[in-house]
């Protein structure tokens, strides 16, 4: 039996778009996740990000039951629902891996908050590029040329890139094309970051974590990695690429994936066993 994987997107960027990570981690792992964080009505984007952890926990809940290993591997926003997730799962997860999800500090945290009252924190996210992104495209065509002319975009994999725009844009119901995620619910999910709650629960879990970051990520460079070091200790790795290194490298993404489940469950294992 395979072990689990539920993967969880960054902002802005919904599943379809890592299909060729999970498809490069099978057949060891069976992947799924949630569509597209925010966009159900009943679970709005608050500060802190509740009923976005409520959405998460009931998919996981709401699984079938296996006999494999559970992980929670999550990209940015991803991974910090993971963190909040693993929280209310105690005994459900064997381990969490962060994609580019440094972990807050208390001067970082203080950052985040002191911005987000001032209107500084558009200096770290991108507030206004997400609020004036365009949104419409008359075909496939159009939005794959808008996004390949993009020197954020021209890093992807190429097949990545066509996964986005074939499967991350929907029909606007007049011949259309437009964005799957809705840019005003990127805005408020940057807007409302869970800095004091991932803070409060990391004294809390009792699941290893392991951290991958891109070399190039200047989000990673904003936050620091003081905190990240102190939690995942050794299970820090590296790939060359921006914030977005899933996206540009899919395949080493998955492998070192593969590399940090491997870490985790070797000192599990470890624990598990009996004293000489």
């Amino acid at each position: 039996m395979p072990d689990r994987i539920v993967f969880s997107h960054a902002n802005g960027f919904p599943l379809p778009v890592y299909r060729r990570v999970l498809d490069a981690l099978g057949p060891d792992f069976e992947c799924t996740g949630v569509q597209r964080f925010g966009h159900d009505p009943s679970r709005p984007v608050t500060l802190g990000w509740p009923y976005l952890v409520d959405e998460l926990t009931e998919f996981v809940c709401a699984l079938p039951s296996a006999n494999g290993r559970l992980w929670l591997v999550g990209h940015s926003l991803g991974g910090y629902l993971s963190v909040l997730a693993a929280q209310r799962l105690p005994g459900r997860v064997a381990g969490i891996v962060l994609l580019d999800s440094p972990l807050f500090t208390g001067l970082s945290s203080a950052f985040v908050k002191f911005g987000r009252w001032t209107g500084l924190d558009r200096l770290v996210m991108p507030l206004r590029q997400t609020l004036q992104r365009r949104w419409h495209w008359p075909d496939h065509e159009a939005v794959h040329a808008h996004y390949a002319a993009k020197p954020a975009f021209a890093r992807w994999n190429p097949q990545v890139l066509r996964d986005y725009t074939e499967h991350c844009t929907v029909p606007d119901g007049r011949g259309r094309r437009e964005l799957l995620f809705d840019r005003n619910i990127e805005y408020r999910i940057y807007r409302s970051l869970p800095t004091d709650q991932v803070r409060a629960a990391l004294p809390e879990l009792k699941v290893p974590i392991a951290f991958i970051g891109g070399r190039d990520s200047y989000e990673l460079r904003s936050v620091g990695l003081r905190t990240t070091r102190a939690v995942v200790g050794p299970r820090l790795y590296w790939i060359e690429g921006s914030h977005l290194f899933p996206m540009e490298a899919p395949e080493q993404t998955a492998a070192m994936i593969r590399r940090a489940a491997e870490a985790i469950t070797a000192i599990t294992d470890h624990a598990g066993e009996p004293a000489a």
